[in-house]
């Protein structure tokens, strides 16, 4: 029988991100944005299990004070203070345990449904992973946001589009793949893809048989990212999923697989605050984050200041305002 709660919390030694109240309490969530970590995928292999991608989480809110040193100081990226003076309130439920009773683990299946209440509850779940195949059960979750498709807005070295490896079709390989198949996903675009290991012909061929959105990073320094952003829809509901690799080397070293010519902060800040200016974002997680391959823990620290790039814009676009 499943004893595991849906979620742990983190190590006192970690912290909470943004000094949020830690709570494992999902049936009574009262919180505006709540933050989560999914720390497990699904495996290819046994001994990627519990790979170093495991950690980012806890090291993600272990550094959150280098992110933010204050919540009331002046925030240049947001223009004020992060929460604008609000009564926003945020909460870490912090993260999804493995269980080695259930076959698989059991991990999506609790991550799923705690993301369900998440969503349940009307807060913006920003979620730190643990390698690409985590926002899988994330975006099974989304359906209980019913209404118009949701948009997916991947930043991403790799395209993510193939069926299975090792027989195993929800890995870190697949979610965008896995997300296609979804009747709630509509648009998908994918930014920021180079050089190789972004698919073989076949899951090319599968991403533009869907319609999806491939723009290669070179794109976008030519174009610039306002190009990319004229090209989403406006008026949507948009759904965003960061790989760190999707950035340059120079901005998040942190890496599996480093590959030069990545998106800047700049754009990825721009990029996000574009969509809740566009529409509203519905969640993001952040994810493949390698801490022993990092520097300084900038990697750590540049997943924190983008998710406080989202919040002070959804602030600012009134997301959290009551009637």
């Amino acid at each position: 029988m499943d004893k595991l709660p849906l979620t742990v919390p983190p190590d006192r030694a970690f912290g909470s991100f943004l000094f949020s109240d830690v709570t494992t309490d999902l049936d009574n969530l009262a919180a505006d944005i709540v933050f989560m970590g999914i720390p497990y995928g699904s495996a290819y292999a046994p001994d990627s299990l519990s790979n170093d991608q495991t950690r980012a989480p806890d090291v993600i809110r272990q550094v959150s004070k280098q992110a933010v040193w204050a919540l009331e100081r002046y925030d240049f990226d947001v223009g004020g203070p992060i929460f604008d003076n609000r009564p926003i309130r945020t909460a870490d439920v912090g993260n999804v345990p493995y269980d080695i009773e259930i076959p698989g683990g059991g991990h999506f299946a609790k991550a799923e449904e705690a993301m369900r209440k998440i969503l349940r509850a009307g807060a913006l779940p920003i979620t730190f992973g643990g390698d690409h195949g985590i926002p899988n059960p994330i975006f099974r979750a989304l359906s209980e946001l019913h209404g118009e498709p949701i948009t997916l807005v991947q930043i991403d070295a790799h395209i993510d589009w193939r069926d299975e490896v090792n027989g195993v079709r929800d890995g870190l390989s697949s979610p965008i793949r896995r997300a296609s198949e979804l009747p709630h996903i509509g648009n998908i675009f994918q930014i920021g893809i180079r050089a190789q290991g972004s698919g073989r012909s076949e899951e090319f061929e599968a991403a533009a048989a869907y319609g999806a959105h491939i723009i290669p990073a070179f794109e976008v320094h030519d174009r610039g990212i306002d190009a990319v952003l004229d090209q989403i829809p406006s008026k949507g509901r948009y759904y965003i999923t960061i790989d760190a690799d999707g950035l340059d080397p120079s901005v998040a070293p942190g890496v599996e697989g480093p590959a030069p010519g990545g998106l800047t902060f700049h754009q990825c800040r721009r990029l996000l605050h574009g969509l809740v200016s566009k529409g509203r974002v519905v969640g993001m997680d952040i994810v493949e984050v390698t801490p022993s391959r990092d520097i300084n823990n900038i990697t750590s620290i540049v997943a924190g200041r983008l998710a406080v790039n989202l919040i002070g814009a959804a602030v600012r676009a009134g997301y959290f305002d009551k009637a």
